[in-house]
Order: structure tokens, then C-alpha cells, then sequence
């Protein structure tokens, strides 16, 4: 220990004696902090050692790699099922154009105003400084930057335009396609925009509503205006008929007040909606269900004191994703309204604007899963991992096209049901297309929703841990897709939606669907290597008719219990017949056709599957829910 003391004195003496008689120092070697690209190492024949004088501190060392991050390129020009899509159906060059056009705006700007509004959410501010409510939602810039664009675009307005007949719904969501994902959820409020205009469209465009439908449909920014969908109480979601609590009260002028509270109001800074409540009578009596729910359009605006007439915003929701848009509880306490229905026929009036909603919702899942796998692609040419690019690792490569197959399904089946919107809309739909968008449309909507989870959470896995990154902006891809399965109605409530339009139609839409498929496949006839692909689906639309059958002799409960493995096999067995037709114009590519072979590799018809494991039998239920609940057996 004596020893060590002395050394320590004489280190310390003479370190001192050094620095009093600046005793020159010895050369210390230091790394150089040249700066190397993203992506990139420094040249070897760069010096790594240059002299320096005495350092007390030196900067943190943190290497010479970086990571390239996945590059967002014109999402229309990078989609080959997308263009080969509008060649064949809309080969017009003006839409070619435009798409091509916003493409390279959504990519190099608009992209960028989405992740803004993502880490600029909304904010509540109850009252001004001196007090007085006000229940302002401030937005940030970019949120109304993408108003303004929504108007000169013509993201709702081209669907009323009709320019282009009956593809006029195919363009105007082809361009939500490509807008979508770089939106910052914008597509929400133009959804339901779109839903007010068609409402509004199909009731007749008069006073009250007639100056608003001008709004919701104009291309000028300044006039512009979004629709609020003010449907949810606190008693349920998609159960309107009994958990709507909400009164009208009639006025002298012929107009109502509304008093109630809505639970859940998306896009709450729109500026108009429509609702549903009860009309009172004389003895203020509300009829229960939905005999007694109209719809009414109000105007979201303020008073002379800065106030909301009629309404106070009570909070703002704190959800899962979507936190770029608003959505909030809302206490309607005479709120100013105006009846468009008939008394009672509030339900049937918004079946128009569900039909509208639903597909924007699939426009916006199928357009998630483009996006990640666009970018999943383009990082695999980035990324190096155990000595090559990821696009070299062969794993890596056929998980990525099992994503790209299934979003080229998701393409395809949400198209379709967009061309049979527009043929309705155009007066040329047949009674087969009219069945057929009856059944497809909650059935698109659901499949897709599933899908985009199952494929997003997929793609953020194909960037590793970066993919975990809030700053990214990759987990929010998934966190705004969880919504897509739930909001406009969740898997169970579609797919028994599906089952009412089978029963309200006297099955008359599954033989549509029947009919239609059979001459999709009709094409592939003769194309033999398509012929696995034509071999699956009809064994697959022949367990499909003998599934009917069977239900058709079993009790009601039986199809319950069988609904959504109906639902999804009536997704994939369409989306197969859809892959194969696209493969046999004559400028589909190999690709194409690949994709419609892969697709067809899958279980088409669960419920039969299913049916045959005797998964719907009536012990089933019981032995599900004793499943769900049990419960520990107590010792005696």
C-alpha cells in the first residue's frame, strides 16, 4: 500500500510539474469525423489518424454506417396493377396524366404534409383566455393544407363530375388510391363527405341541403366544405336503431333542435352533418327502434360570441391510431337541424351513404397495403444483411410476394366494386349488378380491413427493428390500419349484413355472384397456364353452391355460426376469379398471372372446409362459450 501511495504522489507531482513548466506532451492519435453518406463506409485510403494536441474531452464515437432509408417514389408509375388496371378499363391519356401527375406531388410534397399531421395532432382549447367557452379543435397547417387540396384535386368532386361515365367512381378512387397512405387520414372526412353528397343526391338536391351539396362537390378550395357522420351514442355503434337516444324538438319554423349525446363524431371540425334522432310529439313521446329515427343535416358553425351554437365538444378521443383527425364526444344541446326524411325512414336513408363509406374504407386498406409493400421493396434494394441485399435473400423475396399477391387481390376486388358503383350511378347497371354491389360491398369491406392488418404488421417486419421505430413513421402505418376492420361496421356485424342481403334478396345475389364468377373464369378457358388457378376455383364454387344447399335445410343458427367463413370465402373465391380475368387481356403481364396461381394456392372455400369439420353443428356454441369462460376447478 506504501508503495502505491508513493507512485500515486509522484504521478500527481509530476503531472503538476508539467503543467506549471509546460512540459511538452507526448502525440495522441484521434479518429477523424469525416462525414460518409447514408448508407456508406469511409475510403481506406482515407487517413483514420491524424496528430492532435492534448484533448481533455473527445465527441462520442458512434461509427461511419448508415442506414439508407426506403425512398417513396411516384406511387401511380410504380404500380404496375394499377396502370395495366386503367390501360385496359380507362385508356384515356387525361387520366393518365393526372394520375401521373399526383403521383409525383404525393410523393415529393403531400407525403410529408401526412407525417405533420401525424406529430402535430389535434388539440382541444375549452376556453379563451378570459374564461369563455369556445371548444376550439386546432388543427395543424398541413391538416387544412390538405383540405384545399382535396377541393383542386377533385377527391370527392370527381365522383358527381361523371366525366368519365361509368369508370367516373374507378378514377376518383384510383386517385384516394394513390393519396391515401399520405394523407394524414385526410381520406376519413372525404369519405364522409362523400356519403353526405350522396345522400343528399339521392333524397333530392333542394333547400336546406342544396347550397351544401354545391359545397361538398366544388373543386374550389374556398367553397369547399366536409361532412361530419354523427351515428354513434353511447349505447352502441352499429346497433343505431337502439342506441340512439338523441330528440328533435320541432320549432315553429319548421326546423327541430337537437338534444343528445354523441359518443363518437369523427372528423369533428367538418362543417356540416348529418345525424339521426328521434322527432318528439306534442307530449314530447319518441318511438323506440328504428321507426323512430329520422335524418337531419346541421351546420357546424358559431354564434356572435365565438361560441358552437348547440354544441359543446366535451373531449377529444385518445385512440390506438387515427390520432392525426379528430374525433370527440359531443353534447348536442340545441343544436340548430333540419329533417331530410321522411319520419322514421332515417335508417333506409343512410344505407346510401354506408354503401359509400365502406368503400372508401377498402380503397383505404388496399391503398395501406400497396404503400408497405412499395417501400418493403424499395428498402430490400437498401438494406444488406449476412453479406447481400435483402432482395438477394430468396426467403425474403417470397414473403414479400405473398404480401404483393395479396394486395393485388385487395386491388382487384375493391375496383370491381368501385366499376359496379358507377354503373348504378350511370343508369347502367343490369339487375346482376345490382345484386352483385348489394353483396360486395360489406363483403369487400371486411376482407380488406382483416387483410391490411395481417399485411401492414407483415411489412413492418421486413425492416426489422426499424419497423418498431415510432420516427419512422412505420408503426403508425399499422396502428391507422387496425381502424379499417372496425369503424363502418366490424367482421361479425358485415359479415351478417351479408347474410340479410342473401335473405332479403331471395338468394337472388348469390346467383349473381354465381353467374359472374363462372364467366370471369370463362376467359382462362384456353389459357393453360392458368389452368391450376381455373381447377382450384371451380372445386371451390362447387363446395361453395353445395355449402348453400346444405344451410339452406339447417336451422337459422346454423348460417349464423357460419358467416364470416361464408363472407371470406365469397371474398376469396371472387378476388381468385378477378386475378384470373385480369390475367387474360391481352396486356397482362407474367406477373399477373403468377399472382392469380399463387392466389389460387389457398383454402378458396373455408366454410365448406369448415362445414365439414363440423365446426356450425348446435353443440358448438355451447362448448364455444364454456370455452371462452372457463374456469379454474376448485379443490374440494
Amino acid at each position: 500500500m506504501a508503495a502505491c501511495s508513493a507512485l500515486l504522489n509522484r504521478h500527481l507531482a509530476g503531472s503538476c510539474c508539467k503543467a506549471l513548466c509546460v512540459v511538452p506532451q507526448p502525440l495522441i492519435h484521434i479518429r477523424s469525423a469525416s462525414y460518409a453518406e447514408p448508407g456508406t463506409r469511409r475510403s481506406d485510403e482515407e487517413p483514420l489518424w491524424e496528430a492532435g494536441g492534448f484533448l481533455p474531452f473527445s465527441g462520442a464515437k458512434i461509427g461511419y454506417f448508415f442506414q439508407d432509408r426506403p425512398v417513396l417514389k411516384n406511387p401511380f408509375l410504380e404500380d404496375a396493377l394499377l396502370r395495366g388496371y386503367m390501360r385496359r378499363h380507362l385508356p384515356e391519356e387525361a387520366v393518365f396524366s393526372d394520375l401521373c401527375a399526383f403521383g409525383e406531388h404525393v410523393a415529393n410534397e403531400v407525403d410529408y404534409w401526412g407525417r405533420e399531421c401525424e406529430v402535430t395532432p389535434p388539440q382541444l382549447v375549452h376556453f379563451d383566455p378570459w374564461g369563455r367557452r369556445v371548444d376550439h379543435i386546432v388543427t395543424s397547417p398541413a391538416w387544412k393544407r390538405m383540405k384545399d387540396l382535396s377541393a383542386q384535386e377533385g377527391l370527392v368532386a370527381i365522383g358527381y363530375e361523371r366525366s368519365c361515365g361509368e369508370w367516373s367512381r374507378v378514377y376518383q378512387m384510383s386517385k384516394l388510391f394513390i393519396f391515401s397512405p399520405s394523407s394524414g387520414l385526410y381520406t376519413c372526412p372525404l369519405a364522409m363527405t362523400d356519403g353526405a353528397a350522396k345522400v343528399i343526391q339521392s333524397i333530392g338536391v333542394s333547400w336546406p341541403v342544396d347550397e351544401a351539396y354545391g359545397r361538398l362537390t366544388t373543386r374550389q378550395p374556398e367553397r369547399f366544405w366536409t361532412s361530419g357522420q354523427w351515428m354513434t351514442e353511447r349505447q352502441g355503434g352499429s346497433d343505431v336503431a337502439s342506441g340512439t337516444e338523441t330528440v328533435a324538438v320541432s320549432q315553429s319554423d319548421g326546423s327541430y333542435k337537437l338534444h343528445g349525446f354523441k359518443w363518437f363524431t369523427s372528423a369533428t371540425d367538418a362543417d356540416m352533418t348529418l345525424t339521426l334522432a328521434r322527432t318528439q310529439d306534442r307530449t314530447g313521446t319518441t318511438t323506440p327502434g328504428s321507426r323512430g329515427l329520422s335524418l337531419f343535416y346541421a351546420e357546424v358553425c358559431r354564434g356572435e360570441d365565438g361560441r358552437l351554437k348547440g354544441i359543446e365538444v366535451q373531449r377529444l378521443k385518445d385512440k390506438l391510431g387515427t390520432r392525426q383527425m379528430p374525433t370527440a364526444e359531443l353534447l348536442l344541446d340545441g343544436l340548430p337541424a333540419h329533417r331530410l326524411t321522411e319520419e322514421g325512414r332515417g335508417v333506409a336513408s343512410i344505407a346510401n351513404m354506408l354503401t359509400i363509406t365502406r368503400i372508401h374504407n377498402s380503397v383505404s386498406a388496399a391503398s395501406a397495403m400497396r404503400r408497405v409493400v412499395q417501400l418493403a421493396r424499395d428498402y430490400a434494394t437498401r438494406r444488406t444483411a449476412f453479406g447481400k441485399l435483402l432482395k438477394d435473400h430468396p426467403l425474403h423475396m417470397q414473403t414479400l410476394a405473398r404480401m404483393e399477391v395479396e394486395t393485388r387481390g385487395a386491388f382487384l376486388l375493391v375496383m370491381d366494386v368501385c366499376r359496379l358503383l358507377g354503373r348504378e350511378e350511370s343508369g347502367l347497371a343490369s339487375q346482376l349488378d345490382a345484386h352483385l354491389l348489394r353483396l360486395l360491398t360489406p363483403v369487400v369491406k371486411l376482407y380488406t380491413g382483416k387483410q391490411a392488418v395481417a399485411v401492414v404488421s407483415e411489412g413492418l417486419e421486413s425492416f426489422g427493428g426499424q419497423g418498431y421505430i415510432e420516427d419512422t413513421g412505420l408503426p403508425a402505418m399499422l396502428r391507422d390500419a387496425q381502424v379499417l376492420s372496425i369503424w363502418e361496421g366490424t367482421t361479425n356485424v358485415l359479415s351478417l349484413d351479408v347474410l340479410r342481403c342473401v335473405a332479403r334478396s331471395s338468394g337472388m345475389v348469390l346467383h349473381a355472384y354465381f353467374t359472374h364468377t363462372k364467366s370471369l373464369l370463362s376467359g382462362a378457358s384456353s389459357v393453360s397456364s392458368l389452368a391450376p388457378a381455373v381447377k382450384a376455383m371451380e372445386a371451390a364454387l362447387s363446395e361453395l353452391k353445395d355449402f348453400v344447399q346444405v344451410a339452406a335445410t339447417r336451422p337459422p343458427g346454423y348460417l349464423e355460426l357460419a358467416a364470416r367463413d361464408l363472407a371470406y370465402s365469397l371474398a376469396r373465391i371472387y378476388t381468385g376469379a378477378l386475378l384470373i380475368d385480369h390475367a387474360c387481356w391481352k396486356g397482362a403481364s407474367p406477373s399477373d398471372a403468377y399472382a392469380a396461381l399463387r392466389w389460387c394456392e389457398q383454402d378458396l372455400c373455408p366454410v365448406a372446409t369448415k362445414q365439414g369439420r363440423g365446426c356450425y353443428d348446435p353443440n358448438t356454441p355451447p362448448l364455444d362459450a364454456a370455452l371462452v369462460y372457463d374456469r379454474p376447478i376448485q379443490d374440494s
